[in-house]
């Protein structure tokens, strides 16, 4: 629990006042939501830490420091502007429980009424929404329809907003739908001219820009499928990215400005391929020397604004993007032209994504919440809002106050530093309905503090993968929302928890998916998809077959329901900074520095914050460990990301093994413990 200040400080000051004018009720719910409300109206408006002091004094009266306390409740007017709830008064049920299992139960119904809601176009109408003869691990949805997903993101009206961004130092700028249905128009009649042809892969190395946007629909638009590739990996990952997805084109800037520093993004990609290269200038002209393969983006972008969509199956590819396994090259993962229809569903009901919401997500193209925001957003008919810089000063969030974002997504990581520096405290963020955290595992005060910032708004956690599309488990606004955890499974999913040990159903344990369900993948490009995902998998009574997933979760029963917790990796894969990636690639570059031997990368969380790189090393000869791990950090910086930082170094003589010879990373991790 956070300590209050001192008698002198103003903020004891500030609680005390608004306690004086709230009356003793019998529950805590019914306490706090009078406090809030007082709290809201106070004047001057009250700090985050006054917020969080009232809830913790609140709560400590009622639960004895519990921690799976709610922070946030749905009131009567929160039900009434809930998707969800409205969705649940259609079909006239009562209970969340009960629409959640009628989402998994009811699959075809479900669906049927997802697309109709969302107004997915189809060019040809599905035989069968859900074609299964062959088994839920090979499902196929929408059977022989025909469609191109990407018409379904132009359903708002063509004067609506459909993005706001800013570069800083400059006015907020607008984009109307039909100027980004122009330019992705333009981006696709580009790529035919170029002799690009449906099916072709075409990869994107980029900052999340207003530009990215429509480059990535005129991609799907002209049938050929995105290469989603971060622009922060270093050359050799994007080489090995390049290379499994056989890219034709390359999409890049001359440079990233980030932070008043200006990062070469175009030397970098050509440092990493012979690809051509179509490069856009990040400010008036091009600061860089192309080579002779490579296009200038006032070169390559035609004039012509109309464009015919190529019509495409339902199983067809529209981006690769790539997810960590247990070895050293990255999965390649295929979504296709329904993938979307789940990151947009999950948007619906989730976020609570209306027509004209203002959706804000710090993210980028090379991972999964990229794509993700951009369909979420506009198949929900809102705009997306993208600050073309770090998230991680006030500049941030006074775009965020001045564009009136109304669902704002965070990593932990982001919110930790906003807390320590203080730089969000005296913003306006009272537009904000909810916020939406992902990549990492959260912490409680962290949440309790990001909910402050709006006056006390629900954080819906949000927990999923590139292979699923979108998330498994999640929160609903039609029930209280409690710091750091997971108040349902995802709609449309469900999944059990089975002890690593004796293959059971328990509170607690591996996480396996109950498919089928739009969004789960249904091949790899460089593995066996059956081998990853389904093979060996328990084998339980009245249950189909379940799917592998990774993650370690908790489940609690309160009076509000079950509440999950994430307890992070079952397997190998670890989260670093909410990028995902093996052990084993960890492994590759540092098994290359001088003295180092053998190592074994593991990921240790004393908390529920986010993971620790933790190295054990095994070394040829002795060796000054902090300079060790220095190079270390300047070798993962090198050769995979610099986001990815070692916490410490541990010097063992021998790596404990398995019969087999694999390192036994729980007996490592133990260690730590």
């Amino acid at each position: 629990m956070t300590q209050l200040p001192s008698p002198n400080s103003p903020i004891p000051n500030r609680v005390s006042e608004i306690e004086s004018s709230v009356t003793n009720r019998l529950s805590f719910r019914s306490r706090w939501s009078e406090l809030l409300e007082q709290a809201r109206q106070a004047q001057p408006p009250i700090t985050p830490e006054v917020y969080v002091h009232l809830w913790e004094r609140c709560r400590d009266q009622f639960q004895s420091e519990n921690q799976l306390t709610p922070i946030w409740f749905p009131n009567d007017r929160d039900l009434k502007e809930s998707n969800i709830h409205q969705w649940m008064r259609e079909l006239g049920m009562e209970k969340f429980s009960e629409f959640h299992q009628w989402t998994t139960s009811s699959r075809v119904a479900f669906w049927t009424d997802a697309v109709e809601k969302l107004e997915v176009k189809f060019n040809r109408e599905p035989e069968k929404i859900l074609n299964d003869d062959a088994g839920a691990a090979k499902a196929i949805w929408f059977d022989q329809a025909r469609l191109n997903i990407a018409e379904s993101c132009f359903s708002a009206r063509p004067t609506d907003i459909a993005i706001l961004f800013q570069k800083p130092g400059h006015p907020i700028q607008r984009q109307t739908y039909q100027e980004l249905r122009e330019r992705a128009n333009r981006v696709a009649n580009s790529l035919v001219n170029a002799g690009c042809e449906p099916g072709d892969a075409i990869a994107v190395v980029m900052p999340m820009t207003a530009w990215s946007v429509a480059i990535y629909l005129g991609i799907v638009l002209a049938g050929c499928s995105v290469v989603s590739i971060a622009d922060s990996f270093a050359a050799p990952e994007i080489s090995t990215r390049l290379t499994i997805s056989n890219a034709k084109f390359v999409f890049t800037y001359d440079h990233q400005n980030r932070a008043r520093k200006k990062l070469p993004l175009f030397e970098k990609v050509t440092t990493a391929t012979e690809i051509p290269a179509i490069v856009l200038n990040a400010d008036q002209t091009l600061s860089c020397t192309l080579r002779p393969q490579d296009i200038a983006w006032s070169d390559f972008l035609a004039a012509e604004t109309e464009f015919a969509c190529v019509d495409c199956a339902s199983n067809d590819t529209i981006n690769i993007l790539f997810s960590s396994g247990t070895t050293g090259d990255p999965k390649a993962i295929p979504w296709n032209h329904t993938t979307p229809i789940k990151c947009a569903i999950d948007g619906y009901c989730h976020q609570n994504i209306h027509p004209g919401d203002v959706c804000a997500w710090p993210t980028n193209l090379g991972w999964m919440m990229g794509p993700w925001l951009i369909f979420a957003s506009l198949m929900n008919k809102a705009t997306i809002a993208l600050y073309e810089d770090a998230p991680s000063g006030v500049e941030f969030g006074k775009f965020i106050q001045e564009a009136r974002v109304t669902m704002l997504g965070v990593v932990p990581t982001i919110v930790k530093a906003w807390e320590a520096s203080g730089c969000m405290n005296d913003l306006d963020w009272s537009t904000i309905k909810c916020f939406s955290s992902t990549g990492e595992s959260s912490q409680a005060n962290t949440m309790i503090f990001l909910s402050s910032l709006a006056n006390i708004k629900p954080v819906i956690e949000y927990c999923g993968g590139t292979e699923i599309g979108g998330g498994y488990v999640s929160s609903v606004d039609v029930l209280p929302n409690v710091p750091a955890a997971f108040n349902s499974p995802a709609v449309g999913l469900d999944f059990l928890l089975i002890d690593p040990v004796d293959h059971s159903l328990s509170e607690q344990g591996e996480v396996f998916l109950i498919p089928p369900s739009i969004g789960l993948s249904d091949r790899l490009i460089n593995r066996d998809h059956f081998e990853t995902y389904y093979a060996n998998t328990p084998s339980l009574p009245n249950t189909s077959q379940l799917r592998r997933h990774g993650d370690y979760f908790r489940r609690f029963l309160t009076a509000q329901g079950p509440v999950f917790e994430a307890g992070g990796r079952a397997d190998d894969t670890m989260n670093l900074g909410g990028i995902k990636i093996s052990s084993a690639e960890i492994e590759r570059v540092l098994n290359q520095v001088e003295s180092v031997t053998e190592s074994a990368a593991v990921s240790y969380s004393p908390t529920t914050g986010p993971d620790q790189l933790i190295i054990f090393a095994v070394l040829d000869h002795e060796t000054d460990v902090e300079q060790l791990q220095k190079e270390m950090n300047q070798a993962l910086k090198t050769e995979l990301n610099p986001l990815f930082k070692v916490h410490s170094v541990i010097q063992v003589t021998a790596m404990p093994r398995t019969a087999s010879g694999k390192v036994m990373r729980r007996k490592l991790r133990d260690q730590i413990a």
